[in-house]
Order: C-alpha cells, then structure tokens, then sequence
C-alpha cells in the first residue's frame, strides 16, 4: 500500500491497480475504517488531484461513481461530503457525530400532503390585511365567537356552496386549527354519544387514525380498492371517517354508488360520515367532484382546511356540521378556552374569499400542479418505464406503484426507500399509510409532487428518476 497525504486527508492507495480505481478504493476504505466520519467534507477534486499528481478528471470521475453508489453525497454549494449513514454491516465505535444541517435534512422532498409553500400568495394576503386591519371593529379583537369570525364563517358557505356543492348555513361551521384540531372535536363528540367503533380506509393517514386511537375509539380498516372505499362493507360502526374526492393515499375517487352507499348506511344506522375533503378544489382533468356532504347535510360532517390551498402554517380549517351537532361542537370549542385560531388570520381569509384572490390562488396553483404532474408522468415514463402513475390526476401527490417480478411483497418498496436515503430523497412508501390489519396493496410510492419549490423541483425530479431508473437496493 501507498500511502499519500494530502492537505486534508491521508489515502492509502493500493499498488497495481487501475488510478481511478486505486482511488476509489482508498476513499472506501477511509469511510469503512471510519477515518472519514459521516458528514466530513472531501477536498474539491482539483485541490486533491494536485495533491496527488493526478488528471483533475481522474478525481472528479471517482467522486461521481462514488456518490452514485452512496458512499459520498454531493450538493450545490456545499461540496462533495462522506454520506451521512453508518456503514452497513458495522457498529459505530461510540456516539455518532451530529451531521451538519445542509446534511441532517433530505436534499430532495417528495414527501406527499404538503404544497408548495414558497407560492404562499404573500402580496395578496398583505393586502387582505390592509384591509381588513382598517375596517374590522373593535370587538374583532376580544374572544368573539367560539365558532370563529362571523366574516370567515359566512364567506365559507358561500364558497363552498359554489365549488364544492356543499349545503351549509354560517351558523353550523365551527372554524378550527386545521384538520386534526378538527377530526379532535368530532373524535370526543363521539365518545359523548358511546360511540366506540370508527371504520377508516384501510389506507389512509396514520396520524388521523392515531388520533382516533388516542380518544378510546377502536378504528377497523375498510378495504380500499379502484372505486374508493367499501363502503357497502360498513357494518356496526358508529362512524367512518372517508377521503371520497381523492382518496388518501391511492389517489381514486369514490363511485358514485358507493357515496350513495355510506349516506344509506348513515341514514339507517344513526351512523355518522366524515368527509375529509383535504384538496378537493384539486382537479386537473375536470372539475371537481362536488362534496359527499351535498346527499346529506344531516349524515355527513364536511372537515376542510386551508393548508393545502394556501399553506399549513396557517392552521385553519373548519368543520360543516349537521344542525344537532353545531351545538355540541361548540361547547367543545368553548371548553378548550374558545377558538384556537387568530381572529385577525381569520377576518383575511375571510377578505381573500370575498375579494376572489383565493380563487385566483386556487386557479394559479392547480395549474402550475398540473404541470409538474404532467411533467412526473412523462419523466417517469421515458427513463423508468417499469413503473406506473396510478389515481386520478388530482391532488398534491400520485401513487407510483413499482415492479416487483417475483419478490415477497414489500421487497420493492424496501429498496425504493434505501435507494432514495441514500440519494438524499425524502419520499413516503405506500406500506407507511396501512391500517395493521389491511392486507397490503402491490409495493408504491406516494410522490408529492408539489412539495418542493419552483427552484427544487427539477432536483427532486431527478432524484427520484435516479432511485427508480434501475433496480433499487
């Protein structure tokens, strides 16, 4: 063995081999023995070639091989750095080194149910609060309403009468902080009532079912398939919590029969139908399907928010309730110390409904959606044609399911995701979202394409067709 020192690190290159492949090796080896810790940064490839008398293309060549096969990590304007992951196969020898923050977070986020939120539209919503900060009354700024402003609740059932087909009165929504402060209020209304059984779709979001759980509510899966949710399965539940626009996470819509199905269930049980309508008004090959809610404003609670039109930080949504529940739902809110959202957030939303910004938001973002859909679709199809975009072209996210041959389910999705930590992809498998006991549906991603920003999504993009363009693992 050779050994060379340079200005930042000593390799030990081995004599006889190929240079580029004798410098490989070296840099392997200096990660396996751990002589170059997760997250170290490597000398640029023209300060190393010099220090070792070789062709600057010789070095970057390595480099690039190396991070194709998860040894180093590369990033614009951070260098080439050693991965940050333990070797597999080995113990670390004592506590692991924080990595540093360009590093201790994915480069590329896919993960789905997020928008993009560097379009949050901040002009328009300064000028909302213009506005409204001008002409609110005084008594805007005490407690107020434990449903929330009367403005926001009004502008609501106006908008959602006009593009959802919701049927509502201001005074039967109750304004909340966000959808889980939502799906919160109904899950203690429901024990109130015994209620002790909730069906949710076998897959769907973790964290509402968690929450569910949390309350003493036992939640059964309901099998989903190409048509939605079976809903003609419900069977002595006291609720069932749905996705019927755009299913979570498999992307497909509710059939017709099958929404007529769960207000009949509802209707003859007593039974109640939650409608999580999360990014309904987000539909690129038609118009939307109008709300479940519109067969039966006394069956179905409507559960909306505004994190995926304009941004979840807001922490706003709101709940269209059946009129004996309105109440109910009140004195709930009431006994948490009144509405948890700002009076003055709400008086702009307000604004930005009743001025028409928020449907010129809406507009402007299903567009610029659309054509990062369109864009993953043709990607994909041209460097990883072995896989395919499943659901509706709809929504914040598409179902990418992968091929498996004759691997033991799981096996694919596994290696999808290893594959994309070490490209430096956050990205969610489909297995991630399955009720324990729903049997598991064929291996897939769920990609959320509008997570990343105007200037990240061509990174992103990359990376995931990187993971996908040959065999993961």
């Amino acid at each position: 063995m050779v050994s060379r020192a340079t200005s930042d690190l000593h390799l030990d290159l081995a004599p006889g081999r190929g240079v580029r492949s004798g410098l490989m090796e070296a840099l392997r080896e200096a990660v396996r023995s751990g002589r170059l810790a997760p997250g170290s940064r490597l000398p640029s490839s023209r300060s190393l070639a010099a220090d070792l008398g070789l062709a600057r293309n010789t070095v970057a060549d390595a480099y690039a091989e190396l991070v194709a096969e998860g040894w180093l990590a590369a990033r614009q304007g951070s260098g080439t750095r050693v991965a940050p992951r333990a070797v597999p196969g080995e113990r670390p020898a004592g506590p692991a080194r924080p990595l540093p923050p360009d590093l201790a977070r994915p480069a590329h986020d896919l993960r789905p149910g997020r928008p993009d939120v560097a379009a949050f539209p901040r002009a328009a919503w300064l000028r909302a609060a213009r506005r409204t900060l001008a002409a609110a009354p005084d008594e805007a700024f005490g407690y107020g309403d434990d449903r929330g402003r009367p403005e926001l609740r009004a502008a609501l059932a106006e908008h959602l009468a006009r593009a959802r087909g919701v049927r509502t009165a201001p005074d039967r929504i109750v304004v909340c902080a966000g959808a889980v402060h939502g799906l919160a209020l109904l899950a203690g209304l429901l024990r109130t009532r015994r209620v002790r059984r909730v069906a949710a779709e076998a897959h769907g979001l973790h964290l509402h079912r968690e929450l569910l759980e949390r309350h003493g509510l036992a939640v059964g899966a309901l099998p989903v398939d190409d048509a939605g949710a079976r809903t003609d399965l419900l069977d002595g539940e006291g609720a069932v919590l749905l996705t019927p626009a755009h299913q979570f996470p498999t992307g497909v819509a509710l059939r017709p029969d099958r929404r007529a199905a769960a207000v009949d269930w509802a209707r003859a049980t007593g039974g109640l139908v939650v409608e999580d309508d999360y990014d309904g008004e987000f539909r690129y090959d038609r118009r939307p399907v109008g709300a479940l809610q519109g067969l039966d404003p006394e069956r179905v609670v409507y559960l909306g928010t505004a994190s995926k039109a304009l941004a979840p930080g807001l922490r706003l949504g709101w709940l269209v309730l059946p009129a004996g529940l309105a109440a109910e739902v009140q004195r709930a809110v009431a006994g948490e110390g009144g509405t948890r959202v700002s009076a003055v957030d709400q008086l702009v939303v307000a604004d930005l409904l009743t001025s028409g910004a928020y449907d010129r938001h809406v507009r402007e973002r299903r567009q610029a959606y659309r054509r990062r859909r369109d864009e993953l679709v043709a990607t994909l199809a041209e460097r990883a044609p072995g896989v395919a975009v499943r659901g509706l072209a709809a929504g914040l996210h598409a179902l990418v399911e992968l091929p498996t041959g004759d691997d033991p389910p799981g096996t694919a999705e596994a290696a999808a995701q290893r594959a994309a930590a070490w490209h430096g992809l956050a990205v969610e498998g489909l297995d991630r979202f399955r009720h324990p006991d729903a049997p598991p549906r064929p291996d897939a991603l769920v990609v959320g394409y509008a997570t990343p920003s105007p200037s990240a999504w061509a990174g992103a993009l990359e990376a995931l067709c990187r993971v996908l363009a040959r065999p993961a693992g």
